[in-house]
Formats: C-alpha cells, sequence, structure tokens
C-alpha cells in the first residue's frame, strides 16, 4: 500500500505578490509613517484609507518603483521594486480626456500592448487580437472606435482598466479609480477589477476616500492617519475605538445600510463628514 507523503500537512501559504518592511515616508522632514510591514497575497484586495497628505499614491509610487522610501524595502514577486514592472498594471486617478482628443478608445488599449517596445509601435496581428479581447473583457467593443473626448469618464476609466489588465499584471495598483465617476459607473468598474482578481488571482492595491463601492468586496484595510497606520479587516480596523486611537481624538464610525461614514476625524472638520 502506498501513502501519500504531503497528507495531512496544512497547504503551503503563497508567496506574497507585494512585501513591505520596515516602510518609512516622510516629506520635507516630516514623517508621514513609519515600520510599516505587508504583504499582499495573490487575489488578495487591500484598501488604503487616509485623508490628503498621509502618502497614500505616494506608497502606490513606491510599490511602482518610482518613488524611493526613506526606510525600508519594497518587493514585489520576490525582486526589489523597479520601475516599468511587467506584471504590475496601474489605473491612474481619473483624468478626463480633452473634448477634441482624437485618441480612440482602441489606440489608449494598444499603448498598454505594444507601448513599451523600442521604436514607433507597429501593430501585428496578435497586438490587434490582444486589444479586442481585453476590450471585450471591460464591455468596451461598442465604442472602442470612438474618440477618447466623446466618451463618458464611466467609457474612459474602463478603457484604461483594460490597458491595465494588458500585460496579465499578478498586482494591480489603482490611485483613487473611482473618483468622478456616478454611482452606476463606479459599480461597474469596481465589479470589472473584482472580476480580475477572483477570476486570475491577481492581488489588488485600491487608494480609495470612500471605501463603500467596494466595502463587499475588500479583504483588508490599511488606514494611514496622523503619522501612523493600521491593519486589518474592515470590521476590525473600521471602529470607534480603532479610529480614536488612531487619529488621538474621538471618533465615532456609523454603519447605515451596508455604508460606513467615519466623522469626527481632522478632515472632517473641513468637509464635514469623511466617508471611510
Amino acid at each position: 500500500m502506498t501513502t501519500d507523503p504531503t497528507a495531512g500537512r496544512p497547504a503551503a501559504t503563497p508567496s506574497p505578490v507585494l512585501s513591505i518592511r520596515g516602510g518609512a515616508l516622510r516629506v520635507r522632514n516630516r514623517e508621514l509613517w513609519s515600520g510599516l510591514d505587508l504583504d499582499v497575497h495573490p487575489g488578495e484586495f487591500i484598501a488604503v484609507l487616509g485623508g490628503n497628505g498621509t502618502g497614500k499614491t505616494s506608497l502606490l509610487r513606491a510599490m511602482l518603483g518610482e518613488r524611493r522610501l526613506d526606510e525600508g524595502t519594497v518587493q514585489v514577486g520576490g525582486h526589489a521594486a523597479h520601475r516599468g514592472h511587467r506584471r504590475i498594471g496601474y489605473i491612474p486617478q481619473q483624468k478626463i480626456a480633452a473634448p477634441g482628443t482624437p485618441l480612440r478608445g482602441r489606440d489608449l488599449v494598444a499603448l498598454g500592448v505594444n507601448g513599451t517596445r523600442w521604436g514607433p509601435p507597429i501593430s501585428t496581428r496578435g497586438d490587434r487580437e490582444r486589444v479586442d479581447a481585453l476590450l471585450a473583457s471591460v464591455g468596451a467593443e461598442s465604442y472602442a472606435d470612438r474618440p477618447l473626448g466623446s466618451l463618458s469618464g464611466g467609457e474612459q476609466q474602463r478603457l484604461r482598466v483594460a490597458q491595465a489588465l494588458a500585460d496579465d499584471p499578478t498586482l494591480l495598483l489603482c490611485d483613487e479609480p473611482l473618483m468622478s465617476l456616478d454611482l452606476q459607473h463606479q459599480r461597474a468598474v469596481s465589479e470589472l477589477i473584482d472580476a480580475r482578481r477572483r477570476e486570475h488571482g491577481t492581488a489588488v492595491v485600491f487608494v480609495t476616500h470612500d471605501i463603500n463601492p467596494v466595502l463587499a468586496i475588500v479583504d483588508r484595510v490599511l488606514y494611514l492617519a496622523q503619522g501612523r497606520f493600521t491593519i486589518g479587516t474592515p470590521d476590525e480596523v473600521l471602529r470607534d475605538d480603532v479610529l480614536s486611537r488612531l487619529y488621538g481624538t474621538p471618533v465615532e464610525v456609523f454603519r447605515s445600510r451596508g455604508r460606513v461614514i467615519v466623522v469626527g476625524t481632522p478632515e472632517a472638520e473641513h468637509h464635514h463628514e469623511v466617508v471611510a
């Protein structure tokens, strides 16, 4: 009789897609945060929250290899983060193309497919098939040949999702990808990103000022505030006591109809209400 030598052993934990050790970030000698240790595993969805000036976008830039942390290390796939990593997809903050912009939707997506090659971008049959497949994956076929300047913000952001997926990324970095979108398009773009991570195991780091559109799909929250941070599940982090300690001032968290509202933070003094 033969036996399985692996029987009874716990399943091996996949290696993290992204790993930060001892991370610290400073701006003009002001420390935004320090001592950050973070592992992001395949298929995990991490939401990064915090007010303006807490270093959320700078953290993404460090993951992209475009900015050095002031202390600590960032590794992607076991190697130091570097600019132009082909297995990282990036969805930037929403920037509406100006009316009259002649670039077509499929041209934008094609830049993700062949835009990193040396010399003039020469489209091959394989490139065109890849662009068509990406357009189909985000439901953008019907307006792929229209100029960007004629498309709505939601349509443009779908195309940027397709562009970010061009290299079949293992890590998808999203910098306020829902900003300026209405609720319908927020939901549509969120569902596209979630489908990618569920079907392909792509890890997602999602910077946002409003967690509510993605609350149901978030695994963990990294909350940056007042030179400190906390990490945990949404239920562990989005609590009165946890955020009050983080901010050093009384903070209240209200839940209503599946939404989370945080009030009492320094940001709320200027915005009356902070939706976390």
